[in-house]
């Protein structure tokens, strides 16, 4: 498990998440994309850390 990953997903899914917020009230549909796209990768990249953890626990 990288910590060091993970903790940048989750930064990039609070940055992601006041993106969307400033959209919401703003009205700006780009931000509101935007905020969105960033929280899906945060989801993709603590998905790529569980598989990483999964293979490393079968592997030990």
């Amino acid at each position: 498990m990288s910590l060091e990953e993970r903790a940048k997903a989750t930064g990039k899914n609070i940055e992601g998440k006041a993106q969307e917020a400033l959209g919401n009230i703003t009205g700006d549909p780009k931000d509101q994309a935007d905020g969105k796209g960033k929280q899906a990768e945060s989801e993709v990249r603590h998905s790529v850390e569980d598989i990483k953890d999964n293979v490393k626990q079968k592997l030990d």
